[in-house]
């Protein structure tokens, strides 16, 4: 199936007019990565919305976004809303941390009426629900660290939070290569989880911990064995797609319950830059379900 173009982004530059897409209950929903890691996010929308159909993107050809600039973040981003914008998506999810701290006012500003959900800020939100001293700790890529999103987010909500960051960028290639789990998973864990918890450091140690990139759920069980047991660790997958929910259902964009396409599991279409074989092998545990190699578009952006 060819997609259909139903918007017309904006050119970076501003040489364009804005989107003008007007979504509908029965379009898809767009997912966008730089890789894998979003299949996390992909997994809970399809579990909080299993009447909908997807269509998600891995930029698999230029991951990964966490070490480039936010210019840089910026231009492929907006490359890969356009491709989605082109099956006339009715909302789109930025399933990147990255790119939900250096461009999710970019994309919105080109997405025209498509409502844009990124993931920082439901994941602030839980974690300000979710801490009692207000001390909440977040690992993340170093450029969603070094941008300060969770730390700007958290304060919006909480003013006086205390927010401790640290990039842990080892993490990504573990949960790539399936080593989740294990004596090497909690090493590598504990060498960035350590210093954050560190029972000398003045105040109190914080009570919550935020898996600030969609890779770090797949290692929430070496993540949470080298944790002191009273802290709350917040995946904002589960958050976020909580929030597309209501954004559709308030936008009343919800496929109407009892459709034909409420019926069975999700459809899903996966789309990525470069090496389905790669994209099908290593989203199938980020999935948590089977994906063929041929279930996978390669697409040029």
């Amino acid at each position: 199936m060819e997609p259909r173009w139903h918007a017309r982004l904006a050119d970076p530059t501003g040489g364009d007019e804005p989107a003008v897409n007007v979504p509908t209950a029965s379009a898809p929903i767009g997912v966008f990565d730089s890789g894998v890691g979003g299949l996390t996010v992909l997994r809970a929308l399809c579990t909080q919305l299993p009447g909908e159909s997807f269509v998600y993107l891995g930029d698999t050809a230029r991951l990964p976004y966490g070490t480039k600039s936010a210019a840089t973040v910026t231009r492929y981003s907006l490359k890969a809303a356009e491709a989605l914008a082109a099956y006339g998506v009715k909302c789109l999810v930025v399933a990147c941390n990255t790119v939900s701290a250096f461009a999710l006012p970019a994309i919105r500003g080109h997405m025209g009426a498509v409502p844009v959900v990124g993931v920082i800020e439901p994941g602030a939100e839980a974690a300000c629900s979710a801490s009692r001293s207000g001390h909440i700790a977040v690992i993340a890529t170093e450029g969603t660290v070094r941008r300060g999103a969770y730390q700007a987010a958290i304060l919006r909500l909480r003013n006086h939070a205390r927010v401790s960051a640290q990039p842990a960028a080892l993490l990504v290639a573990l949960a790539e290569e399936g080593v989740c789990s294990g004596a090497i998973a909690e090493s590598i864990a504990r060498h960035y989880l350590a210093p954050l918890f560190r029972a000398d450091l003045p105040g109190s140690p914080p009570d919550t911990l935020v898996l600030g990139c969609t890779h770090f759920p797949m290692l929430s069980e070496a993540i949470s064995a080298v944790l002191p047991s009273q802290v709350a660790v917040v995946d904002s997958a589960t958050t976020t797609a909580a929030q597309v929910y209501s954004v559709l259902a308030t936008a009343g964009l919800l496929k109407p319950a009892g459709s034909a396409a409420c019926a069975g599991a999700p459809a899903v279409r996966f789309l990525a830059t470069d090496d389905a074989g790669r994209f099908a092998r290593v989203g199938s545990r980020f999935l948590q379900r089977l994906i063929a190699a041929a279930e996978v578009e390669l697409i040029d952006l």
